[in-house]
Order: structure tokens, then C-alpha cells, then sequence
């Protein structure tokens, strides 16, 4: 099995090794928290850190923008933070995405460490050096790569999440399985979802993730597989964001998911079995999501704005079985559609 790289720390003692890294000292550490985290878990971390201050910002991917960013990056200019200076981030993946991007665009680079909070952060976007923000709806359309100075993940934070968060971080450990481990698949799909050992799936998508990361850290190549399921979920997500009905981050994947299965069964051949059996999983542990049937036309229209495309042409990672994938797969606008109709069509 494949190993956790150097600057990611899997702990049960989140205030010792916090402690114990903060001990080579920086004059000025910031902590940016969600209303969210500074109530639930700031308190966890509170006594391992030295002086410091927080920056607070609304919780939710609706403020992942450059106006939270301008936020942050007057926060550290008041707190004179220079370029040895740390900053923590603590929370989901919009504050570790944020947050890590806020620092390394900040006098052309400062050090920060990422605490992910929620399943799907500590699984999947606190882990490959990718960080971004929101602009004008679209997914991380401004951003940047670059590596946490360290990685704390302590599954002990599961423990603070509503059912809804830990559900969503459910999805990116499904994507793992789908494109790169058929065995892990058969495992995920003995139990459903409340049943499954939280800490065994962190540990093997961090090791699954970083695996790819290694081969491909500026996403050139292999690294695009991690992309399965994420065009036409972030084309659901960014559709809904403002609506009552929004759905969490990994509630669209697990749709984009089954739409992109579909698609494979018809372009890279997947077993209709197959096809079968990751939509009845997702289905059965997610529910079935109304999406109008007036809204496909736009859902799909917002495909045409995603960053995997290229030349014009919509580029999808789809899956020729399970335990595979295939990536810079051409996909047409209709076919899009078609697998949200089918989506559409599925039984709850």
C-alpha cells in the first residue's frame, strides 16, 4: 500500500503534535475559522497554540469569493503579518481551500497549515497543494497550487459534524474507489454509509490521493482521474447554490457520479452491472435529489464553463470499469443532459 507523504499528520492527539509543530516559534499566527468551527472546534486546538489571532468569516461555499479573500487579506495586513509569519486554517474544505490560496498569494507567499474539520476536506481537499476560489458561480475558476507547510488530520472532528457534512465527505471516498481501487469498492459496498470505518477510509484515500498527486502535482495527466464525477456535479452545484434546496458539496458529486457512469457506459464501455451498481448504492445512501426537468438545459449549459475543458471541447474522466479511469474524454453538451434525464429516471 501506498505511503502518507511527510507533511500530512493522521493523530488522535491534535493538541500534542499541534503543539509540538508550533514549537520552532512564529511572531505572528493567525487562525481563520467559520462561525462554525470557532465554536466547535477552535476549542479542541485553543491550547496548543501560542499567541495568536482569529479571523472569522461565514461558513458555506456561497462565500468563496474574492470578496471573503479581501476579508481575510486585510485581517493580516492589520495584524502586520509578514512573510514568517503562519497561518492555520481550520475547517471544511472552503476554509482550507480559501485560506491556503489567501496565504499563498499574500506578499507573494506565507506558510500555512491546514486542520480539515469535515470528512471531505480530511479525505480529499485538504490533500494535493490545490487551492481556489469561486468566480461569478464557477468552481475554483482562480487559484493556485501550492503545499500546506503541514496537514493535521484528527479524526476526532467527525465527531462535530451534522449527518448532512459527514454524508458529503462520503462521496470523495466512493470517487477514490471508482477510479482507482475495484477491491476498496466492494468493501464500501458491505455497509451503508453510517457503517463505515471513518478512520480506515481516511487513511486510504489520503494514501490513494497523494499516490496520484506525486505522479502528476500539477494535474497535466493522471492526476485529472481525481476529476471523476466533479463536471457535472459542480455544473449541479453551482445551479443550485442560491436556491433553498442547495445541495453540499459532496451531495452534487455523488449525482455528477452517477451521470458520469452513465456516460461511461455508452463512451469507455462500462458494464451496465456496473452502472447499475454504483447508481443503486449512491442512490440508496443519498437519496434521490429533484431536479426539475426545466432546469437540465441550464445544468448543462454550465458544463461549458469548467476548467478540464479544452479547445472548446467538454473533457470528462470517465470510467471504462470500475477500479479505472480514463481522463481527457470528449463529451458533448446533449450527453450531458441525457445522463441527468437518466439520472432523472432512476427510483429512490
Amino acid at each position: 500500500m501506498y505511503s502518507l507523504p511527510d507533511n500530512i499528520v493522521i493523530t488522535d492527539d491534535i493538541t500534542g503534535a499541534l503543539r509540538h509543530h508550533l514549537s520552532g516559534g512564529h511572531q505572528i499566527i493567525g487562525v481563520l475559522v467559520d462561525n462554525n468551527t470557532f465554536v466547535h472546534c477552535y476549542p479542541l486546538i485553543e491550547p496548543a497554540l501560542p499567541k495568536h489571532f482569529i479571523i472569522n468569516i461565514a461558513s458555506g461555499e456561497k462565500h468563496k469569493d474574492l470578496r471573503t479573500c479581501n476579508g481575510i487579506w486585510e485581517e493580516m495586513t492589520y495584524h502586520q503579518m509578514d512573510r514568517n509569519s503562519l497561518l492555520i486554517n481550520l475547517g471544511g474544505g472552503v476554509i482550507g481551500d480559501m485560506g491556503g490560496f489567501c496565504a499563498a498569494t499574500y506578499k507573494r507567499g506565507i506558510e500555512f497549515v491546514n486542520i480539515p474539520t469535515t470528512l471531505l476536506a480530511q479525505v480529499d481537499a485538504s490533500i494535493g497543494g490545490k487551492l481556489g476560489v469561486d468566480f461569478q458561480g464557477f468552481k475554483n475558476q482562480i487559484g493556485v497550487f501550492k503545499d500546506p507547510q503541514k496537514v493535521f488530520i484528527c479524526p476526532e472532528f467527525l465527531s462535530t459534524l451534522p449527518t448532512a457534512e459527514l454524508r458529503s465527505g462520503f462521496a470523495e471516498v466512493i470517487k477514490h474507489a471508482l477510479i482507482f481501487d475495484a477491491p476498496y469498492w466492494a468493501k464500501i459496498l458491505k455497509s451503508p454509509w453510517e457503517l463505515q470505518p471513518w478512520r480506515e477510509h481516511i487513511t486510504h484515500s489520503v494514501k490513494t490521493k497523494n499516490h496520484i498527486v506525486e505522479e502528476d502535482p500539477s494535474e497535466h495527466g493522471i492526476r485529472k482521474i481525481l476529476n471523476f464525477g466533479h463536471t457535472v456535479g459542480h455544473a449541479i452545484e453551482r445551479h443550485f447554490l442560491h436556491e433553498p434546496e442547495s445541495l453540499l458539496h459532496g451531495e452534487a458529486i455523488a449525482i455528477g457520479m452517477i451521470c458520469e457512469a452513465y456516460i461511461s457506459s455508452h463512451n469507455q464501455g462500462l458494464p451496465d452491472h456496473q452502472l447499475k451498481e454504483i447508481s443503486d448504492f449512491i442512490i440508496n445512501n443519498y437519496g434521490k435529489f429533484i431536479i426539475p426537468k426545466e432546469d437540465l438545459n441550464a445544468i448543462s449549459k454550465n458544463v461549458l464553463q469548467d476548467k478540464k475543458n479544452l479547445n472548446g471541447r467538454i473533457m470528462c474522466t470517465l470510467l471504462p470499469e470500475i477500479g479505472k479511469a480514463a481522463y481527457n474524454i470528449p463529451v458533448e453538451l446533449f450527453q450531458i443532459e441525457q445522463s441527468l434525464k437518466y439520472y432523472r429516471s432512476l427510483s429512490n
